[in-house]
């Protein structure tokens, strides 16, 4: 996980720009590096997982045929480019560039960048397997040029300077002193002539396939393995964040059948009521991993809500309460290990279904919402994981979020995909039914979600502390300052008072509360827990 940043304004000094890149430090604490295009500034912080030596540094300067190796701008300067992002299968890229004439200096994936645009231009995007944001200057036309991956796992936002320039950043908080209203940048798009053009956008679905459950399940089964395994590439140690859930669960029985060492393994729980731990530990077990436990009280809750969200840049419930197990486990895991790299679960429920899709009226509806989920999931679950791991001074890689993979399942008939099986995400469970990759009582174990399973006190606590923060007639004033997203609960209330300190008057960075879909029957609830939906059942044991 590194930082970049990029402003094109002609207002904003050396300083300004050290300024708002020392912001995000963690997210690339080995070493920093600005360059001065003449133009503006793009800007670099480095956590090193690929090309470990001081030639895979960024920004890269390059002269249109290879590399230079310099730290700041040369006479025949072509192109500028910082990019935070894994590009998976870039040797083969690099090996095609080689022989049409191109030369590099590292090891680096991102590096191949630059004549990649040479080469083909902002077709490129198409043509990146990768979870990235990038920030490219165009020396000769002198425009900067930003993209970001069609789901969004790496994080990118713009905004417009005093002076009606763009800037963009990995986040908020980097572009906060320099822009008044900040954005998200558009998954799937590109950046170019001051315009945000669509390349890629994994919610469509041009024609549905007509496979069987079968020919489904094999499919599922191949893309998921070929994700896991080219997100096994790292030059430094990879940690698994391990639930004792379903999605967890498989990416580390994947991924320890393909390894020769134990995987290294964390999970996290309420130290009075937590429902993951065993199932974590009953996973580890059974793939020998060399399994660490994390602990948590009410306090270390409490006292880690504003860092949190300050890290998040967001309001949301569900998200909050979510990211505070996540924070705290990959916390310890940077203070306690040599890990770098994280291997996460997300993204599987956006495809397969939550508890609340079990409530989808029609196929249709259940394409719609997994279609709208996909859409606004970097503002929620992939912001969730990325912030909490890259605060850290850890890299997130999602094997679920493979283009392929999504691409391929979210064409999949919703009709195969519904809840008809008497038990949710059918599909996936059916497909690695015959490999024993992980007890059977796992696989077929009823989804919780992430917050509740790692202790019912949480939501608890952190429903009581702010309860106890507001009066009514505390709560009635206070949700009347904000007209966007209007808080609804005490809890709401309590999480945006919080965002605003950090980000204020930016709460469109959100689009609104991640709640289920109120339309249905049996999902107009007012808080986003599965446990208050009819059908959580024996997700709370």
């Amino acid at each position: 996980m590194c930082s970049i940043l990029g402003c094109l304004s002609a207002k904003a000094g050396a300083d300004d720009i050290r300024r708002a890149l020392e912001k995000t430090h963690s997210r690339g604490p080995d070493a920093y590096r600005i360059i001065d295009t003449g133009n503006g500034y793009i800007g670099f912080n480095r956590l090193s997982i690929m090309g470990l030596t001081e030639e895979g540094m960024q920004p890269f300067i390059n002269n249109g045929n290879a590399t230079i190796k310099t730290s700041g701008m040369t006479p025949d300067t072509k192109y500028v480019l910082a990019c935070n992002g894994e590009i998976y299968g870039f040797r083969k890229i690099k090996e095609e560039l080689i022989s049409k004439g191109y030369s590099f200096i590292s090891d680096s994936d991102c590096e191949i960048l630059p004549a990649m645009y040479k080469e083909y231009g902002t077709e490129m995007f198409k043509k990146l397997d990768a979870e990235y944001a990038l920030i490219l200057y165009d020396v000769e036309k002198k425009e900067f040029i930003a993209a970001r991956d069609p789901i969004g796992i790496r994080p990118l936002y713009y905004g417009l300077t005093e002076d009606g320039e763009y800037v963009f950043a990995s986040e908020p908080k980097n572009i906060l002193e320099l822009a008044k209203k900040i954005a998200p940048f558009p998954p799937g798009h590109y950046f170019k002539d001051g315009k945000f053009i669509k390349y890629r956008d994994m919610s469509e679905v041009s024609e549905k396939k007509a496979d069987d459950v079968e020919q489904i399940a094999a499919k599922i089964h191949d893309l998921l393995i070929k994700g896991v395994e080219k997100r096994l590439d790292s030059d430094t140690p990879v940690g698994f964040l391990l639930s004792g859930g379903l999605d967890s669960s498989l990416v580390c029985g994947i991924a320890a059948k393909m390894t020769d060492k134990p995987l290294q393994t964390y999970a996290i729980g309420m130290d009075i009521d937590a429902i993951d731990l065993k199932y974590a530990r009953e996973v580890a077990d059974y793939i020998h991993s060399d399994h660490h436990e994390v602990i948590i009280s009410e306090k270390d809750v409490i006292e880690a809500l504003p860092t949190v969200i300050a890290a998040l840049g967001t309001y949301d419930i569900t998200t909050i309460r979510a990211s505070i197990g996540m924070y705290l486990v990959c916390k310890a895991i940077h203070e306690q290990s040599d890990i770098r790299v994280i291997m996460t679960g997300e993204i599987s429920d956006e495809i397969f279904g939550y508890k609340y899709t079990d409530f989808a009226p029609n196929a249709e509806e259940f394409q719609k919402e997994a279609e709208k989920r996909i859409r606004e999931i970097h503002m929620y679950d992939v912001l969730r994981a990325d912030r909490c791991i890259s605060v850290n001074s850890l890299e997130a890689r999602v094997p679920f979020g493979d283009l392929d993979f999504v691409e391929y399942c979210m064409a999949v008939d919703p009709e195969k995909k519904m809840n008809k099986y008497g038990k949710g995400k059918y599909l996936l469970r059916h497909a690695f039914e015959k490999d024993a990759l992980i007890p059977e009582s796992i696989l077929w174990r009823e989804k919780a979600a992430f917050s509740d399973a790692v202790g019912h006190s949480l939501k608890d606590d952190l429903e009581n502390f702010a309860n106890a923060q507001y009066t009514d007639e505390e709560f009635e004033e206070g949700i009347k300052k904000y007209e966007h997203a209007r808080p609804f609960t005490k809890e709401s209330l309590l999480y945006r008072d919080i965002f605003e300190k950090y980000y204020p008057g930016q709460s469109e960075m959100v689009k609104d509360f991640w709640m289920p879909n109120k339309n249905w029957e049996g999902c107009n609830v007012n808080d986003p827990s599965a446990r208050v939906l009819s059908n959580y059942g024996e997700s709370g044991h």
